[in-house]
């Protein structure tokens, strides 16, 4: 308290929370894979200018180069690329990636690299922010789904493979569709948020894709997992499909998996102040307001369920989320639930006659 001199109404500022949570990046990809020149570690890239100049030209030396071009063309703004060896051992590579600040990991050359795919899923899981972006095989559908290697809820699967109009005189290149994917994850985290479902995006930079997908084809494979990429008449090529590899129910939207990565890093992030603070209810009371603050702001915008709050989310931290043991051994327990939003996937007209003695809501109209 200050040491007034003179009598009188005095103001002083207050802030009501003095520690807000801010949401993190989720746009930020990391890209493993071949390239024709460059560092073997882990380059912060911003544009595909800067790729060429540091890993030389993307032809004849994997797919590297075409998934960064690809992430930059459909709305990626920066990535980091690694890149690798034929015989590098996939654990190795993704542990380089662990103290980057990513939350999409792709690698174009996952299907030439002997267990890439389940090393980018087990590191994505142990880094429990990122969720890795995979390629199916060029040919052919995977109609039973991914490999059970690759089941999580930390993974999307894409098929089929994009043409890119890079050689005119031999026609398009076909290529893994995982670094457009990755743009796409960007441009609509930023247009929309990391809440809503990367679906229903056109995929620019391409100029068709590899295999035609049926009505019938893409209801099959996305029941079993696999992201589609579709042709739509008068919508151009788009991604058809936001499901991750997981079975279970809870997690099968990749938005969902995306959001909660999401809430989670940016609470944890928003949080690191309480260590050591004493472990009382004026620091239970602060980090419920702080958490609910920002949970506040992501229903205000539209991220999650309900028109109220109360109905959107809840924070819990006190007694009945601590023992007495917690308390004496210094752990603070924070419970938080939240309503999130899932994809409106299948959209159902029903179309029925009526008479014109008849108004909409089954009436008869009085005869005239």
């Amino acid at each position: 308290m200050p040491d007034y001199a003179v009598p009188g109404m005095k103001v002083e500022e207050r802030d009501r929370n003095p520690h807000p949570i801010t949401g993190v990046s989720t746009s930020t990809a990391a890209f493993i894979g071949f390239a024709a020149s460059g560092p073997f570690m882990p380059t912060p890239i911003t544009s595909p200018t800067e790729y060429q100049l540091a890993f030389g030209s993307p032809n004849g030396t994997g797919f590297l180069g075409y998934a960064v071009r690809g992430f930059f063309r459909n709305g990626g703004t920066r990535c980091y690329v690694l890149r690798v060896e034929a015989t590098v051992q996939p654990a190795a590579s993704l542990q380089a990636l662990e103290s980057l600040d990513v939350s999409i990991v792709c690698s174009p050359d996952d299907n030439a690299i002997a267990g890439m795919a389940a090393a980018l899923i087990e590191h994505c899981e142990k880094m429990r922010y990122r969720i890795a972006v995979l390629d199916a095989p060029q040919t052919p559908a995977p109609t039973n789904g991914p490999p059970d290697a690759l089941r999580s809820s930390y993974a999307a699967y894409y098929y089929p493979w994009v043409l890119l109009p890079e050689c005119a005189e031999h026609g398009a290149i076909a290529a893994p569709p995982g670094g457009h994917v990755a743009g796409i994850y960007a441009r609509s985290d930023r247009e929309q948020g990391v809440w809503c479902a990367p679906a229903g995006k056109q995929i620019l930079g391409i100029a068709g894709l590899d295999q035609s997908i049926t009505d019938e084809q893409g209801e099959a494979l996305n029941a079993v997992g696999v992201n589609t990429l579709r042709t739509v008449p008068g919508g151009g090529n788009l991604i058809w499909g936001a499901r991750t590899t997981s079975q279970d129910p809870e997690w099968k939207y990749v938005n969902i998996r995306r959001y909660f990565s999401y809430l989670e890093h940016s609470i944890d992030n928003g949080t690191q102040w309480v260590v050591f603070e004493p472990n009382g209810e004026p620091l239970w009371d602060a980090v419920r307001r702080s958490v609910s603050d920002f949970l506040f702001n992501e229903w205000k915008n539209g991220a999650l369920q309900g028109s109220r709050p109360d109905e959107a989310f809840f924070v819990r931290c006190d007694q009945t989320t601590m023992t007495q043991d917690d308390i004496d051994n210094g752990r603070l327990v924070v419970e938080v639930g939240i309503a999130a939003l899932r994809p409106a996937e299948f959209v159902v007209v029903r179309i029925g006659q009526w008479t014109a003695n008849a108004n909409p809501n089954g009436c008869q109209v009085p005869p005239q």
